[in-house]
């Protein structure tokens, strides 16, 4: 096995990173209820976070790439401490490419993802916003090493995230996480698994 090489994000990366995550979450069931037709979601899901890295979370300092032989093949968000909220300046340049995303799904979704936001820790924390690997590399550790990498940088600082999947908690409990509360967003949105870790 080749081993994980973990590195910063940098600003030619985002579509590389975007397509990785658009892939890595089409089985999500929480984007799967957002863009409900399978065609074209994972076009639709590498929009949004090509914005996502590139205009949001990149600029924060916090996120990371891993792969194999210099590849992308995984990739993580991070936000630091009192850095996780979206400025309402940046919020406004995202509608027209969100509308295009989710279609008549938006008004739906983003009320189902502002629950989620509303039930955010305000302790100061690291906030893993996105952890994603490519379908076709997963099981190799990448994961695992952007985790690792992350943590190391709390400091003394916890941690937060939001599982979208259930088969994913018991990943991050390894990592030190525990769930505070498994979360029914309305709407009809999937349950989410808040999940917090205190420092080591």
């Amino acid at each position: 096995m080749v081993a994980a090489q973990v590195r910063g994000i940098s600003a030619g990366d985002a579509e590389a990173v975007a397509g990785v995550l658009g892939r890595a979450f089409d089985d999500d069931p929480v984007w799967q209820w957002i863009i409900p037709r399978p065609e074209g979601r994972v076009a639709r899901l590498a929009a949004v976070f090509e914005l996502l890295t590139d205009k949001v979370h990149r600029p924060r300092g916090g996120c990371e790439v891993a792969g194999r032989g210099g590849e992308i093949e995984a990739a993580a968000l991070w936000d630091p401490p009192g850095e996780w909220t979206v400025p309402l300046s940046v919020q406004l340049r995202q509608v027209v490419p969100l509308v295009r995303a989710f279609g008549l799904r938006m008004p739906t979704s983003l009320r189902a993802l502002h629950a989620v936001e509303r039930r955010h820790p305000s302790e100061p924390h690291w906030y893993l916003a996105v952890l994603g690997t490519d379908p076709g590399a997963q099981g190799n550790g990448l994961g695992g090493a952007l985790l690792e990498s992350g943590l190391s940088r709390c400091e003394g600082m916890p941690a937060y995230l939001e599982s979208t999947k259930e088969s994913n908690v018991p990943f991050y409990e390894r990592f030190g996480f525990r769930v505070t509360e498994r979360f029914e967003p309305p709407g009809g949105c999937p349950p989410v698994w808040l999940m917090w870790r205190r420092p080591a």
